[in-house]
C-alpha cells in the first residue's frame, strides 16, 4: 500500500510462459497488495506457471476472448478484490515493472488519477527496438488524436498503464471493444470524463518473446484509433451519442 490505498497489478496473459516469471520477479511487492493474471485460452504452460508463483487470483478464459475482453476480466477482479489503484502490466517484460512505484505514488498522492508510461517521451520507442513503421503511425496517430479529442498526450499507445478505481468505476469499459482498440476507448472515455492523464517516460523491449501485432492486424487497429477518436469528437460536439460514453449504472 501507498497512504492507504490498496496497489492491484493485473497480468493480461496470451502464452506467456517465457517471460511471466521475469515480469513476476521485478513487481515490488514492498507497495503491491495483490496480482490478478487473467489467461486468455494460452497453448503454453502459463496457468501452471502462474501457480507455481503462488499468485493466487488467476482467471482462465476457456475461449480467446481478445486483448479488450482480457482486460474486462482484468480490472472486474481488480475492483472486486478491493483494489484503490489498478496497474496494467503485460507479462512479456515489455515494460518493466520496476516503474510501479512511480506510477502508483502520482495516483495515490492525488496528483493525477490515470498514469501512463510512454514510450516516445525520451528516446525509449526506437532505443528498444519498435520497428520504425509503428514509431511513425504512432506518432501519426497521437497526433491526429490529439487534435480531435483534444487533449495532448505523447501517445495513445502505450500498454503500460495504472488507474485509480474511481476512474475505472466511473467509464463503461464494458462497452467497448475485446480487441487492441481497447485501450483507445478507454483513455478517450477517460478524457471525455474529465479525468487529467500524467505520462511517465518508460524504456521499452522489442525481442522474439514480447508479444506485438502484424501489419495487418496494426492497420485494423490503426482504423478503429481514428473511428474512436472520431466518435470521441462527434459526442463532444453534442453531434451524437454513443454507448461507450455513458456512465455505468454501477458507478
Amino acid at each position: 500500500m501507498i497512504n492507504n490505498q490498496k496497489i492491484v497489478v493485473v497480468l493480461p496473459a496470451y502464452n506467456a510462459a517465457q517471460t511471466l516469471k521475469q515480469t513476476y520477479d521485478d513487481i515490488p511487492f514492498d507497495i503491491v497488495d495483490e496480482v490478478v493474471l487473467v489467461d486468455d485460452a494460452s497453448s503454453d504452460e502459463t496457468v501452471q506457471l502462474a501457480k507455481e508463483l503462488g499468485i493466487h487470483h488467476i482467471i482462465e478464459h476457456e475461449k480467446n476472448k481478445g486483448y479488450g475482453g482480457n482486460q474486462k476480466s482484468c480490472y472486474n477482479k481488480a475492483l472486486e478484490v478491493g483494489a484503490d489503484i489498478v496497474i496494467m502490466l503485460h507479462p512479456d517484460y515489455q515494460y518493466t515493472p520496476k516503474l510501479i512505484p512511480s506510477m502508483a505514488n502520482i495516483i495515490a498522492n492525488e496528483l493525477y488519477s490515470v498514469v501512463l508510461g510512454s514510450r516516445i517521451l525520451g528516446k525509449g520507442a526506437l532505443k528498444g527496438g519498435m520497428p520504425f513503421y509503428k514509431y511513425v503511425a504512432n506518432r501519426v496517430l497521437t497526433f491526429t488524436q490529439n487534435l480531435m479529442i483534444d487533449a495532448k498526450l505523447s501517445e495513445y499507445h502505450t500498454g503500460y498503464r495504472a488507474y485509480s478505481s474511481e476512474v475505472l468505476r466511473k467509464i463503461n469499459y464494458h462497452a467497448n471493444s475485446d480487441d487492441f482498440v481497447f485501450d483507445n476507448q478507454v483513455l478517450s472515455q477517460i478524457i471525455y470524463a474529465g479525468y487529467e492523464i500524467g505520462e511517465i517516460t518508460c524504456p521499452t523491449k522489442y525481442f522474439p518473446e514480447a508479444s506485438s501485432i502484424n501489419f495487418a492486424r496494426s492497420s485494423t487497429y490503426g482504423v478503429g484509433v481514428l473511428k474512436t477518436s472520431l466518435m470521441h469528437f462527434l459526442q463532444r460536439m453534442g453531434l451524437a451519442k454513443f454507448e461507450i460514453y455513458k456512465t455505468p449504472k454501477t458507478s
